[in-house]
């Protein structure tokens, strides 16, 4: 990964990825949106609160488990949430999706494909090329076929072009997601060269749904290897 961000306010640290379980939230400003990495539960699984600077809407990405803890991260961000959306369709990543949509009237999107497997039904189910707000803020749902049908990643383009790609868990530092078979790697590789690395270039900052952050540049030239693997 490259260093960290370095554009944190004085009360905040750099920027660089890193959390963990039942540890502080890592802040990122990124102008336009303020991004909050919070670790919760035992599969150390990421929750992201996007918090628009011009209007302060939010924006939760997994409401993986612990709705208590993921309360207090919509609050560190402001007032309320309007949205939470669903990467992918396993249970780790859903533990809080009820209680916390019931908790906070926030709108649930997810993929079309994993919407009948959620513990929630989404009031908007989403494919390929869609577009999700958060106040004044487009995010691009990415499609990423493989680790489960519905699977998607939310990209950001932030003023000056670096693109914030978040990418549940068909990224990750050192290779994609988890598959079942042959197919659905494949399915995943091709989605992955042909929708991300083709498309963005190496300044993307890749935020996944466990662990350290990652960026395109660390992980392109191990596409080869990657393929060659299988995994």
């Amino acid at each position: 990964m490259t260093g960290p961000d370095t554009n944190a306010q004085p009360w905040q640290a750099p920027y660089d990825g890193r959390v963990a379980p039942g540890g502080a939230t890592a802040v990122r400003d990124a102008g336009p949106l303020i991004i909050r990495k919070a670790s919760v539960g035992p599969m150390d699984n990421n929750a992201y609160l996007l918090t628009c600077a011009a209007t302060g809407e939010q924006l939760l990405i997994d409401a993986a488990c612990d709705a208590p803890r993921l309360r207090s991260l919509v609050a560190e961000g402001g007032t309320g949430l309007a949205t939470i959306v669903t990467t992918h369709r396993h249970a780790d990543h859903t533990g809080a999706l009820a209680e916390l949509a019931r908790l906070t009237g926030a709108v649930t999107i997810a993929g079309a494909a994993d919407a009948a497997a959620l513990p929630l039904p989404p009031a908007r189910a989403v494919a390929h090329g869609d577009t999700i707000t958060v106040g004044e803020q487009a995010l691009e749902v990415i499609a990423l076929r493989g680790h489960t049908p519905g699977s998607i990643a939310l990209a950001w383009t932030a003023p000056g072009g670096q693109v914030h790609l978040f990418t549940g868990d068909s990224l990750f530092p050192g290779g994609p997601g988890k598959t079942s078979t042959e197919a659905d790697f494949t399915a995943l590789m091709n989605d992955l060269e042909t929708r991300v690395f083709d498309r963005f270039d190496d300044r993307t900052w890749v935020y996944p749904g466990h662990g350290d952050d990652t960026t395109l540049a660390a992980e392109r030239p191990s596409l080869p290897a990657w393929r060659a693997r299988g995994w």
